[in-house]
């Protein structure tokens, strides 16, 4: 990890700029695979699936006979262990529901608001080398929880062209609707386009490489909405003198084994901690099953000495983490000024890896710094939010006068017709 000392605030930009591929680098690749799919439905998104994942499939949807056979494979520990996880993000989310909310805005005109699940949403679960099942949890509880009508979930097959029995599991447990195995920019294709084998949706979720990211972000040229930006996984940690340099260690390590385009940054106001939870990353890595990734992120990583905690909250804000972790004892300050960011883990028994399973939070989180204007997945994401009124007669002659004024001010005389009518229908009576 690169040691900065004290960094002004002209270097901000350079010292904090993520190890990713910008929109324009990856663009061309994802046109040219959403027009195919968009043109030529299955038989893109089996090209597709041959190129990237080395498989031909007679078949793209998952049987019923797979998910029974997927769920035989399932450990009885694991399946307990995602049961629990399932019943805290469920517990967690579920308190997130909200009334209906009404108001006499005038006398006789009322207004209120409700919310209405949105009717079909697409999952992306990334498979490969880390099957994030634990994802389907995050996405596919809430949208159950929300009234979701169709939950589609697209994950890429593996060799024998079969989605981890694990990511199955969940996904059965949770009420998925359909299962498609195809993954990449052509399963975000295939949801914005929908093909014979994978159905259109209305908003696709989940995380993904870069590459997905920026499919994401393209498919909402096609009238699809997406949750966030979510790209490669990013944690930063602020620790002073209070905090246990192993367990930062362990948290920055648990970042970076997700793939060599993850970061992970500590700041911190003591060169000691500085130097100690580097030694820490040296000494655990070397057991690591997945050193070679988490070396790579750790080589794009940053250990950051600053001299007071107002430098370092300054900082994060800037930076915008998707995890921010404070072990620190004056965590009262960052939690009151930390502004931008996805999750806030609070303490040193407080892993991030506890909101990545089971603590109950979203672990589906904006990165890349959108942490500045997009929110992580919550119940919400899966509602709109839509609004009623009804206005009597007397409502319309308590607001009819307000709404001719304005609407002959904008120059639109339709509108105030619209009300005058009414108005002149009332003093008839």
């Amino acid at each position: 990890m690169k040691k900065i000392v004290n960094p002004t605030k002209e270097n901000w930009a350079e010292i904090l700029k993520r190890p990713t591929s910008s929109f324009a680098d990856v663009e061309e690749t994802v046109k040219g695979i959403f027009k195919e799919v968009q043109q030529k439905g299955d038989w893109a998104i089996n090209k597709y699936t041959s190129f990237f994942d080395g498989i031909s499939l007679d078949n793209l949807k998952v049987s019923e006979e797979e998910i029974n056979e997927a769920v035989a494979l399932v450990s009885d520990e694991l399946k307990e262990a995602i049961q629990l996880a399932k019943v805290n993000i469920e517990k967690f989310h579920n308190a997130q529901k909200t009334d209906k909310i009404e108001i006499e805005t005038t006398e006789g005109v009322t207004c209120w608001q409700e919310k209405r699940p949105i009717q079909k949403i697409g999952l992306y679960i990334p498979g490969g080398s880390a099957p994030l099942f634990s994802t389907v949890l995050m996405l596919a509880v809430p949208a159950k929880l929300a009234g979701c009508d169709e939950i589609i979930m697209c994950s890429p097959p593996d060799k024998n062209g079969k989605i981890n029995p694990a990511i199955l599991f969940a996904a059965n447990l949770c009420g998925v609707t359909q299962i498609v195995k195809v993954g990449g920019i052509q399963a975000i294709a295939g949801m914005t386009f929908g093909t014979d084998s994978i159905s259109k949706v209305y908003k696709i979720f989940g995380p993904g490489n870069q590459f997905v990211t920026v499919a994401k972000q393209f498919a909402t040229q096609f009238g699809v909405a997406i949750d966030m930006p979510a790209g490669p996984s990013e944690l930063l940690v602020f620790a002073d003198e209070s905090a246990n340099p192993a367990f930062v260690a362990s948290d920055l390590l648990s970042q970076a084994e997700h793939g060599a385009d993850s970061q992970v940054i500590l700041i911190t106001t003591s060169k000691s901690i500085l130097n100690k939870v580097e030694k820490e990353i040296d000494t655990q890595i070397k057991d690591l099953p997945r050193k070679e990734t988490a070396q790579k992120a750790i080589n794009n990583s940053k250990l950051i000495l600053v001299k007071t905690d107002s430098d370092a909250m300054e900082i994060i804000n800037e930076y915008a983490p998707e995890h921010f972790i404070i072990c620190s004892k004056n965590e009262d300050f960052f939690i009151e000024n930390i502004i931008n960011a996805g999750s806030v883990f609070i303490g040193n028994y407080t892993p991030e890896s506890a909101g990545d399973y089971a603590s109950g939070t979203n672990h589906t989180l904006p990165t890349n710094g959108y942490a500045k204007n997009y929110s992580g997945v919550n119940l919400d994401s899966f509602l709109k939010s839509m609004t009623f009124q009804k206005i009597t007669k007397k409502g319309i002659q308590n607001l009819g006068k307000t709404i001719e004024i304005m609407a002959e001010a904008e120059g639109l005389q339709a509108h105030k017709n619209a009300v005058s009518l009414r108005l002149k229908s009332l003093q008839d009576e």
